[in-house]
């Protein structure tokens, strides 16, 4: 009878043990790899979780699991790769994913219609497409000429030297504006440079905001929804942002912003 009840006894813990196992969460870190291809923002998700996030720029993810989990691997440029959660990878440190590129084979299409060959340069050159109606195509003066902000036409108005009250600049019924140097004396004109110059950095901020998706903001650089307004007037304040930005190096602008990041965070109590 006391053997039985030790037995009971034993299958009892060891049961408990290994539910706990099975149960049990860990954050498991890995990394992305596909021989040299850009790897940001490849969708990592827990289908029996159903969470999900996405890799940084350097492949680098974090995902709870548990033991008998599975992952899946997804981005349009590679095909996807399903990871299931066995003993060895739930209990590895750290595990690389390798990812293969997606190439979309069609099969030979043969287009007969329309005199078409299906040599897509041969036709190309043949098609007659209709132009877009814009300025340039109707031939419109002035259509090449760039659409100025209202902090430039100021400027321009108060620098530029022009003739008042008819007449030639020797006539007698003409004189020029002193407007020029009674704005470069007051300050207007320095005023107004200032404002121009502003202009064209916050439409820069904006240009660099809407190429970024608010996905990567929010996982990568862990900036709130709510801040990235904020984090890019931090970005433009650093003298050196317009620097990374004249050298439309993506790779110099996307370091640049993750080590500001870094430091907004801190600044910011948002660690």
């Amino acid at each position: 009878m006391k053997r039985s009840s030790f037995l009971l006894f034993f299958l009892l813990i060891g049961g408990t043990t290994v539910l706990a196992q099975d149960n049990s969460i860990k954050n498991l870190r890995g990394r992305v790899l596909a021989d040299g291809k850009d790897v940001t923002g490849v969708v990592v998700r827990n289908n029996t979780s159903k969470r999900a996030t996405i890799t940084d720029f350097e492949g680098n993810f974090a995902m709870p699991v548990r033991l008998n989990d599975t992952l899946v691997f997804l981005a349009v440029q590679f095909k996807s790769r399903v990871l299931p959660i066995t003993s060895s990878v739930f209990n590895a440190d750290f595990v690389n994913v390798s990812l293969e590129e997606f190439v979309n084979e069609l099969d030979e299409v043969v287009v007969r219609p329309f005199d078409l060959s299906g040599d897509l340069t041969k036709d190309a050159e043949n098609l007659e497409l209709p132009q877009d109606v814009s300025a340039e195509t109707l031939g419109l003066p002035n259509a090449q000429r760039k659409i100025i902000t209202q902090n430039e036409r100021k400027l321009q108005e108060a620098s530029s030297m022009r003739m008042t009250a008819g007449g030639s600049a020797f006539g007698a019924g003409g004189a020029l504006s002193l407007n020029p140097i009674i704005n470069a004396l007051t300050g207007r004109t320095k005023m107004l440079k200032k404002r121009v110059a502003i202009d064209k950095k916050d439409a820069q901020t904006q240009r660099v905001q809407q190429s970024v998706a608010d996905s990567l903001f929010i996982v990568v650089l862990k900036v709130p929804k709510d801040r990235i307004d904020n984090f890019m007037y931090f970005c433009e304040a650093d003298p050196g942002f317009e620097g990374v930005l004249n050298t439309n190096d993506e790779l110099k602008l996307w370091q640049f912003m993750i080590d500001k990041s870094v430091v907004y965070r801190k600044n910011n109590g948002l660690e």
